[in-house]
């Protein structure tokens, strides 16, 4: 599973990973960005999807909340939806055939371990992404990570980890399409490969529930 992940990238080198994607309506947001070394369920996330043929970036919150819910305040709003049963379950079935969206993340968190690039750059969640409109016309967007089978990296920490989706292949990812191209993407939800990741183990400091400060205790990367 994904319950944790962290966006705490400078703003120079977000803004290049985002460039393709940026419009000048965008810089509101851009001036305002906080890096954020926890993000939790339930709270704000930045995505990019694809909406009336061009890919842009939005913000939406994390549990997914499906278009067709009469009561918002009832049921779950799951933060995971896996792989195997997207096209099955009818919360996932929708935002899985017209609303992948990717997710801009730095690390994510398992069991008190940080996974990331060795490189520490930036990469792509895999996700989707609904919106729920009211009888009153206000909306709510939501969106939830998409998980797999753990890779040889995770799998002592965790039997899960989150779909990667890489990079050049945002567009393909995005694209609504139909049933032939979903199944073209049916290799990006197998597991990623371990080698160019690290996981590190994670030393909580006294206060951090508050603070939501992470310090890293360094042991060896893991080499699979």
């Amino acid at each position: 599973m994904c319950g944790r992940f962290c966006l705490d990238t400078p703003a120079a080198e977000l803004i290049s990973q985002l460039r393709p994607w940026l419009d000048h309506d965008d810089a509101d947001w851009l001036n305002h960005y906080a890096a954020r070394s926890l993000i939790r369920p339930q709270e704000p996330v930045l995505i990019l999807r694809q909406e009336h043929g061009r890919a842009r970036i939005a913000h939406v919150l994390w549990g997914l909340m499906p278009g067709w819910v009469k009561d918002p305040t009832q049921g779950p709003r799951p933060f995971n939806a896996r792989a195997e049963t997207l096209s099955e379950k009818a919360s996932f079935r929708g935002p899985w055939r017209h609303h992948r969206c990717l997710i801009p993340c730095s690390s994510y968190l398992e069991k008190d371990h940080r996974i990331q690039r060795l490189d520490q750059q930036l990469f792509w969640l895999g996700g989707i992404w609904d919106r729920w409109i009211g009888s009153d016309g206000s909306e709510v967007e939501t969106c939830c990570v998409i998980t797999t089978e753990a890779n040889p990296l995770v799998q002592p920490v965790h039997n899960r980890m989150p779909v990667i989706i890489p990079n050049g292949l945002e567009e393909a990812w995005l694209e609504p399409g139909d049933a032939m191209h979903r199944q073209a993407l049916e290799p990006l939800l197998e597991p990623g490969d371990s080698q160019g990741w690290t996981r590190t183990l994670i030393a909580r400091q006294a206060g951090s529930a508050s603070s939501q400060q992470l310090a890293l205790e360094g042991i060896a990367p893991f080499n699979p």
